[in-house]
């Protein structure tokens, strides 16, 4: 717990807040990675050393590409030694005679970029001066065709090797193991000397939990209840609680929707047009994620549920609009098709739905590998086009679909019967209308041609009476030069008010009965046509679709393939007889023990929102542009777990949250400060206190408020700017953050603020900035003073009471400063109150003292009344301290992180 300080100064506080913070982003900033130097081995060897060095500043002009620059190869040693048009570039025991070294050492090449670094030209010329050697004899040139071709040495990098599923290792510290992640974490720190720290109390614990698993606080009476339950399960079953609970899907959607790069609009272009049917998508995974859907099946129905189901797509039943629902995951990547319908938009959208397929899944940035090979992993040119066979019967530029063609009815037979049954009974009416909105035009025209003498009188009635498609040149000439006779319904309440009254009158009962039609809604889908076969895949030179080359077969990247094995996907499974089957066979290998990857990546991921940081800091880059995992044994012990629950995730879920590295203090050990082997935190040698996210942070202030609407599911609430500029959620809405409208052009401003995501594509890790505007958003936004108010108006009128808090404490506090002469009776415990619903705890006896000072200063110095308040009362005095008071709260460290 926080000793928080209450002062008369609201100022002083969010000053403090900032420092404080701005103090834990420079302790995460040291801790990031720098560029070690290589250490030279004994005999450096091309395929180890040599080739990730040419891979990246080399290879795109001198590689597996047509035209090479110089008529150079430099995929091999071989094809080095014979050299180019300028001769062979390197000479093996030379390397001042080596071409290749002195043009990087003039600078020269490579041409852009940063160039070669020191270290990487120090590690070039001790490979040449050792001979220029090769670990094995080299393939012929012609067998690499036009990839940079795989060497042994690019498989065994670790992300790419089979899962081993190591046995959780022996430790001293048995009694401190509740579950085996505890035993791999303590053979990190053992040899050091360390070990976790002691557990967390309880009142931390239910609040780290709670906020983890619900993304919400526990309410007081929670607590209250945790607190007084003294056996020995009393943590696993609130874990089960918080499991079982409706707001575990909402948390927990949420993070996926970030991978997946949920908006409720287009994006793409300034036109930037809704998507009226994504929220589907959204719930979708809320009711995934509380049914504790397998992820197998999870990603499968995401990318290819449209396969399961036979067409024509009527008379659905729930499980198949479940199936086509899931595909919205395809239609998340942004798509201005709809206002830019240029081939380079068109292919942008499968160039981002690629990016977001590859890095979610496979924790690879394959994108990297559409204009050329990878530079730094061993995806190549040919392998990204494998990929894009996947999805080019949907996505293909030619024939590409816009959003508006892409949605499903879900109307049944029975609601069109139920419709056209309506639309009868309308038929009267809708005829009477007609007849008399015609009469009453009639009418308007005798009116308004009593204005015109003989014989323009007769020439203007007969041309307005004529039928529009019937009228000569003279006539519509005579009409443009007298343009009021042109008579239009929205006109006609200037002639025959009474009329006009009429037929608002017509139109309310048509309306009324065609009210009774049942609604038709839709779902934004991802399908292939079913009367198109799936056009030819073709590598495009330097990724241009106007350079297609030879054609390329749908499949998977030939590193993630044993050797000698066949890339192509079965292009032949046909799960519902009406599509190519790409996308079912692309999923299953994800889940194949083939596939080393995805059982990482998710893990990680799931490892990651837990502890805020994964095994993996980089949860969507598990190639060498990435960090490497910390513990990778425990990764892999993870990735199998996960496997062994049948990829369910809550029982994985209380894998973690049941040990004691999760369940252990924040704090370090004061008494290794200055010489603390995990002084980072990187092995988890005691719990990483992050901050929240920023809907947690706008649902806890909610939830503080009483604000909080549990209503789940259905259509977002909208946003709008206010008279400040600031994107607000419209109206008085308190729905959860998940259920707020993701408009790209218009995020919220306070989420902005603290780090949400705006999905230009999609998102695999937010940051934690410490900006100044996210103090000015909690010292002067309006939503956060309106919420303060609304619980300072609660917690006086005892709406809500102490909860956890004793009576004798609250008496103590009350008689710890002197009292006002106005006081409301019910000031202390409102005070405690304000406590224990934005803190979720109760203040300590010296804490409710302080803070009620702080009240009683605040109104002794007449402060400026909230607006809607008003400063001539006692009420609204005291009413606009208790509001700052939880305001101060609300922005403090304590409620913004989760330690």
């Amino acid at each position: 717990m926080i000793d928080f300080q209450i002062t008369n100064m609201v100022g002083r506080i969010f000053g403090l807040i900032l420092a404080s913070s701005t103090l834990t982003a420079f302790a995460e900033d040291v801790t990031a990675k720098k560029e070690a130097k290589p250490e030279i081995s004994a005999q450096l060897t091309f395929e180890k050393d040599i080739k990730p060095i040419l891979r990246a500043h080399c290879l795109d002009c001198h590689g597996g590409v047509e035209g090479k620059k110089g008529k150079l190869d430099m995929r091999l040693v071989r094809t080095m030694l014979s050299g180019g048009e300028t001769g062979p570039a390197i000479e093996p025991g030379n390397v001042d005679e080596s071409y290749l070294i002195a043009r990087i050492v003039d600078h020269e090449m490579p041409p852009k970029g940063a160039g070669v670094s020191p270290a990487e030209l120090e590690k070039l010329k001790t490979w040449i001066a050792q001979g220029a050697k090769t670990a094995r004899p080299e393939p012929a040139p012609e067998a690499l065709g036009t990839t940079l071709g795989l060497t042994p040495e690019e498989r065994a990098y670790w992300a790419f090797r089979p899962i081993a599923d190591p046995t959780p290792p022996s430790v001293k510290s048995t009694g401190r193991v509740r579950t085996t992640v505890d035993k791999f974490l303590l053979a990190s720190l053992e040899p050091l000397g360390i070990g976790f720290r002691e557990d967390a109390d309880k009142l931390t614990l239910i609040r780290r939990v709670t906020l983890d698993l619900a993304g919400v606080p526990p309410s007081p009476a929670e607590v209250r209840a945790f607190l007084a339950d003294n056996r020995p399960d009393a943590y696993e079953r609130l874990v089960d609680r918080l499991l079982a609970s409706p707001q575990y899907g909402e948390r927990w959607a949420r993070h996926w929707m970030d991978v997946a790069g949920y908006a409720d609009s287009d994006g793409g272009s300034a036109a930037d047009t809704d998507r009226p049917h994504a929220w589907r998508y959204r719930d979708w995974l809320i009711r995934a994620f509380n049914d504790d859907k397998p992820l197998d099946a999870f990603l499968t129905e995401q990318l290819a549920g449209d396969e399961f189901v036979p067409r024509p797509w009527n008379n659905l039943t729930p499980h198949q609009v479940d199936l086509l629902t899931a595909t919205g995951f395809l239609r998340m990547p942004a798509d201005p098709t709809a206002a830019d319908y240029s081939e380079t938009a068109r292919n942008q959208v499968m160039t981002d739905t690629i990016k977001v397929v590859t890095s979610t899944t496979l924790g690879l940035s394959v994108a990297c590998a559409q204009c050329h090979d990878h530079r730094y992993d061993p995806i190549s040119h040919v392998d990204y086009y494998r990929l894009r066979g996947m999805f080019d019967p949907a996505l293909h530029w030619e024939g590409f679909r816009q959003p508006g063609a892409r949605v499903v009815s879900l109307y049944r037979d029975l609601d069109r019967a139920a419709a056209a049954a309506v639309e009868e009974q309308v038929k009267p009416l809708a005829e009477k209308r007609a007849a008399y909105q015609a009469d009453a035009m009639k009418r308007a025209l005798v009116k308004e041609l009593e204005k015109y003498q003989e014989p323009l009188k007769s020439q203007l009635k007969t041309a307005a009476e004529t039928a529009a498609d019937k009228r000569t040149p003279e006539m519509n000439a005579l009409l443009d030069a007298n343009p009021s006779v042109k008579i239009s319904p929205g006109v006609l309440y200037q002639y025959l008010p009474d009329a006009a009254e009429e037929l608002k009158k017509m139109d309310a009962a048509i309306g009324a009965v065609r009210a009774k039609k049942p609604p038709e809604n839709f779902i934004a889908i991802y399908d292939e046509p079913p009367d198109r076969k799936p056009p030819v895949t073709k590598r495009l030179h330097r990724g241009d679709y106007r350079q297609p080359l030879e054609e390329v077969k749908p499949g998977i990247p030939e590193v993630l393939k044993p050797e000698g094995a066949v890339l192509d996907l079965d292009g032949t499974v046909q799960p519902a007889g009406h599509s190519s089957g790409r996308r079912t066979a692309f999923a299953r290998w994800l889940f194949s023990d083939e596939n080393p990857l995805t059982a990482r990546v998710l893990a990680n991921r799931i490892w990651m929102h837990h502890f805020g940081r994964g095994l993996v800091a980089t949860a969507g880059e598990f190639g060498r542009l990435g960090e490497p995992p910390t513990h990778p044994e425990l990764l892999d012990h993870l990735a199998s777990e996960l496997k062994r629950n049948g990829w369910r995730l809550k029982n994985f879920h209380k894998l973690i949250v049941l040990s004691s590295a999760y369940r252990q203090k924040a704090v370090r050990d004061p008494g290794r400060m200055s010489d603390d082997p995990d002084a980072d935190g990187r092995l988890l040698s005691r719990f990483p206190v992050h901050r929240l996210d920023a809907e947690t942070i706008r649902d806890r202030i909610l939830a503080a408020s009483g604000h909080l609407d549990n209503q789940m599911y259905g259509p977002p609430v909208d946003v709008q700017a206010d008279d400040s500029g600031q994107v607000v959620v419209a109206g008085d809405s308190g729905r959860r953050s998940v259920y707020v409208k993701q408009k790209r052009s218009q995020p919220v401003s306070l989420m902005a603020a603290f780090d949400a995501p705006v999905m230009e594509t999609h998102c695999e890790r937010r940051t934690s900035a410490t900006v100044a505007t996210q103090s000015l958003m909690l010292l002067n936004g309006t939503f956060l003073l309106g919420e303060a108010n609304r619980l300072a108006i609660a917690a006086l009128d005892q709406k809500f009471v102490p909860e956890m808090i004793q009576a004798e404490s609250i008496s103590k506090g009350l008689a710890s400063g002197t009292k006002m002469p106005d006081e409301p009776a019910a000031l202390s415990g409102a005070v405690a109150t304000i406590w224990e619903r934005t803190l979720s705890r109760p203040p300590s006896e010296k804490e409710l003292g302080r803070s009620l000072e702080f009240v009683r200063e605040h109104v002794r110095t007449g402060a400026p009344p909230l607006p809607g308040l008003k400063g001539d009362n006692a009420r609204d005095k005291y009413l606009t301290a208790l509001a700052h008071l939880g305001q101060s709260l609300m922005a403090s460290n304590e409620f913004l992180y989760t330690d």
